[in-house]
């Protein structure tokens, strides 16, 4: 299926902005990404509902837009690894004051605890500098 995108005839950072991230998936894959590296048949797990076609397509997307890093190994059987950019970690603050939004603005809902964490931020910039 082919990517969808908001017409952004005023190069608004916005419609940019969820041209990228402003799907079902995309949030959560980096959500759950926010922790460290995961591979992909866990992620297939942590996301029971979305089918593998659309993850691998998911992040494929995120990949091609510079928020995840592929990391495949020469191992039988294959294994992939994927983690955040430097990019997807400047975006963990945002996705958390998003979190924060609906427990302030919906609380009569029970929601579980989102374990985005600002520390996060500096321990991926360490991996990156390597």
């Amino acid at each position: 299926m082919a990517r969808k995108y908001i017409d952004n005839p005023n190069t608004c950072s916005l419609v940019h902005t969820m041209n990228i991230i402003g799907n079902k998936w995309k949030p959560i894959i980096l959500y759950l990404l926010s922790s460290g590296s995961i591979r992909f048949g866990m992620l297939n797990t942590l996301i029971p509902t979305i089918s593998k076609k659309v993850l691998t397509n998911q992040l494929k997307e995120l990949e091609n837009d510079g928020l995840l890093l592929r990391q495949s190994f020469a191992e039988i059987p294959p294994r992939v690894e994927y983690s955040l950019t430097e990019k997807a970690v400047g975006l963990l603050p945002a996705l958390r004051m998003l979190s924060d939004w609906a427990n302030e603005a919906y609380p009569e809902m029970k929601f579980e605890e989102c374990r985005i964490v600002e520390k996060e931020k500096s321990a991926y910039n360490n991996i990156l500098k390597k």
